[in-house]
């Protein structure tokens, strides 16, 4: 299933892409189920859907730079997995710049700083660390973005900083403003006004946005979900989509042709496209 590609600087991914929020248990519906994914994904269960992506059509997976990533990535390769790997800044980590090293010798393609470092650092008004870190990314040979729940993030980067492409969370579901972390139990939200904000934001931006958080986390349908993505996806831009194959075995295949008959159609009738299965 070819769903088109978008470009991530000089990176050619497909434009519909894998998370792994699941992978590590961060479901943001709760400490319960928080725990049941962690216990379903073994890395056997990973490694079988990462195969099950690559069958339908996907190029890229966006996983956090953690040494249990790393591993299992390096595992899934040496075993003949061809997903690319976009990698994410992980604040516990500590500095930015640890989770950038980590991604650089795990042997991501695309490396991006954490959404919830971008919000805090904007509250913080310590922001002006970012563009080292971009730099640090660049001098690796790899293209640079940044990620963020708030769309202040992006305004502000359009005018302080040359990314290669944006993360752009549907849902600002907890505000980080005193925390870069997400913390399991603590309150979400999900308001539509804050994903109406956000693919506002998104239209004024001059680069890549990888749109995410698209199914707010799980408590929408992609059915329902995609023909409003489909609405505000740019020609330029890819979709960010985390599964849980417990619910159902078939979700990956059944989730990427519903993106195909939704998204990708819509997108093959702008003559802006780069390049799609007529």
């Amino acid at each position: 299933m070819d769903h088109g590609t978008v470009r991530l600087g000089d990176l050619e991914v497909s434009r519909l892409l894998i998370g792994s929020n699941p992978f590590s248990g961060f479901s943001h519906q709760g400490p319960d189920r928080d725990v049941e994914m962690k216990h379903y994904f073994t890395t056997a269960r990973i490694k079988q859907t990462l195969r099950e992506a690559e069958e339908a059509g996907i190029t890229a997976i966006i996983a956090r730079a953690d040494h249990y990533i790393m591993r299992l990535l390096m595992e899934y390769w040496d075993e003949g997995g061809t997903l690319k790997w976009i990698a994410q800044t992980c604040p516990e980590l500590g500095p930015t710049e640890r989770g950038i090293d980590n991604g650089i010798v795990g042997g991501a393609s695309a490396v991006f700083i954490h959404g919830g470092v971008m919000d805090y650092l904007l509250a913080q008004t310590q922001i002006h660390e970012i563009p080292h870190a971009l730099q640090r990314i660049r001098e690796a040979g790899l293209p640079a973005g940044i990620a963020g729940h708030n769309p202040e993030v992006f305004r502000w980067a359009e005018e302080n900083v040359n990314a290669d492409f944006y993360m752009c969370s549907y849902y600002n579901s907890a505000h980080r403003d005193e925390q870069a972390e997400h913390v399991s139990g603590r309150p979400e939200w999900f308001h539509d006004e804050d994903r109406d904000r956000m693919v506002g934001c998104i239209a004024q931006l001059s680069k890549p946005a990888i749109h995410y958080k698209v199914l707010a986390a799980g408590r929408k349908h992609p059915e329902q979900v995609f023909p409003f993505v489909a609405r505000h996806l740019r020609p330029m831009d890819a979709v960010c989509v985390g599964f849980f194959p417990k619910d159902n075995p078939r979700m990956v295949h059944e989730t990427a042709a519903l993106f195909q008959s939704h998204v990708v159609k819509r997108i093959c009738r702008s003559s802006a496209a780069q390049r799609c299965v007529q």
